[in-house]
């Protein structure tokens, strides 16, 4: 068998890609802050929890996300406070 099979190259290195960061690996809860923050909403159609995930670093804003469950449109309001982190977060439904 030849030796690259053994120990094939970074495939990040091979292709030229920035490496791949993963959620949760070596991070501590202050690297959410302006970063991405996982989160459980209820959906206000059929009540079912989900884990979304939230972009901290866009600051306060509103957009609409369909529910993981039922598909329904949910309006996400977020407000971020002057240090970066997740204020409030309010979902009421889209229609």
């Amino acid at each position: 068998m030849p030796a690259h099979r053994d120990n094939p190259p970074n495939v990040d290195e091979l292709y030229g890609l920035d490496p791949l960061i993963e959620p949760g690996h070596g991070e501590s809860a202050a690297d959410d802050i302006g970063g991405l923050q996982p989160q459980t909403v209820h959906c206000p159609y059929c009540g079912e929890p989900f884990e979304t995930t939230l972009d901290l670093s866009s600051g306060s804003t509103s957009y609409i996300e369909d529910c993981q469950i039922c598909c329904q449109p949910i309006e996400f309001t977020v407000e971020i406070a002057d240090d970066g982190t997740l204020a409030t977060l309010r979902v009421s439904r889209g229609d």
